[in-house]
């Protein structure tokens, strides 16, 4: 429950460029996120 209520507000929160796509590489590599997923969000940032 709190790993969703966690995704959630990362994903709203917005932080700049940088800072997301670092939080997304470490999310990735902590096996937090698939492949799929990964692909789609690092796809979103730019």
């Amino acid at each position: 429950m709190a790993a969703v209520v966690w995704a959630i507000v990362s994903l709203t929160a917005r932080p700049s460029g940088d800072t997301a796509r670092r939080t997304l590489d470490e999310r990735y590599a902590r096996g937090e996120i698939g492949d799929d997923e990964y692909q789609r969000m690092k796809g979103q940032l730019g």
